[in-house]
């Protein structure tokens, strides 16, 4: 069989809700792995977040982070890193409207440094995995380069009135997506960016044909990734919206829907 290269969202996908990879999915790709197949993390969260999972399967392949915005290779120093951070004014421009758009926070990532607007410290948890150097005041101000992504928080009320808004104002400068649980988050990156991306540059760099990606996701910043792959697989819990493009529809997070398909897949 030719190389197939499995990208793997991580939260809803590749990890149950305890945020661990089960054994029998750990075990089957561990076992692909062997026999030749490439297996790479595709994700929102930031690489300091997502190291463990990619030391704990002994990958030697790119990652995506940040949705496609910061695509590298952790073993190997002559890929060349891509990083599309955002425009820095339209940036600012998003900061100053936190009041009127009743956002309650915005956080802002430039690689592994995190900026609250407001000081929290549920937010401040979340955020503190991989130790990076988290600060808290007025982002005009602290924040002097594009950064990586941007994440709203707000009221569930208030998230239509702010989609509106990106929609009229920024169209051609931004991408925005939608967190589920464990509270209402927008995430913004630049224009063009997504898993996608992502993948494609790393399929290049590993020469494995598009055909033979298979990838894995549950929520809306998977869209294009799913689209994009040879076989786009929807997790079990996966929205509807994802189910409906995915080629097939696997088990749960919480049921080794990776580890059943993979099995089934490549006959293991």
């Amino acid at each position: 069989m030719d190389k197939h290269l499995i990208c793997l969202d991580l939260d809803g996908t590749l990890l149950n809700d305890e945020k661990v990879i089960t054994t029998k999915t750990k075990n089957i790709l561990l076992q692909l792995k062997a026999l030749g197949h490439e297996i790479m993390i595709s994700t929102g969260r930031p690489y300091r977040a997502s190291q463990i999972y990619y030391q704990e399967l002994g990958m030697t392949t790119p990652i995506v982070n940040f949705n496609g915005a910061f695509v590298h290779h952790p073993t190997d120093m002559t890929f060349k890193t891509h990083h599309t951070p955002l425009d820095l004014d339209v940036a600012h421009e998003i900061f100053k409207k936190i009041p009127e758009l009743n956002i309650k926070n915005i956080i802002a990532e430039i690689k592994d440094h995190v900026y609250l607007h407001y000081h929290d410290e549920i937010l401040f948890e979340g955020f503190s995995m991989g130790n990076p150097q988290i600060l808290s005041g007025d982002l005009v101000k602290a924040i002097q380069e594009g950064p990586t992504s941007i994440l709203i928080q707000a009221e569930e009320i208030e998230i239509p009135n702010i989609y509106k808004h990106l929609d009229e104002v920024y169209a051609e400068h931004l991408e925005h997506r939608r967190w589920g649980a464990p509270y209402p988050v927008i995430e913004i990156v630049q224009k063009g960016i997504n898993k996608a991306v992502g993948i494609e540059i790393a399929k290049d760099y590993l020469n494995i044909d598009r055909k033979n990606i298979i990838a894995f996701g549950d929520e809306d910043n998977d869209y294009e990734m799913i689209k994009y792959a040879g076989t786009g697989v929807a997790m079990g819990n996966a929205i509807r919206e994802l189910k409906a493009v995915a080629d097939c529809v696997t088990a749960s997070n919480n049921e080794d829907g990776i580890g059943q398909f993979l099995e089934e897949y490549f006959n293991l």
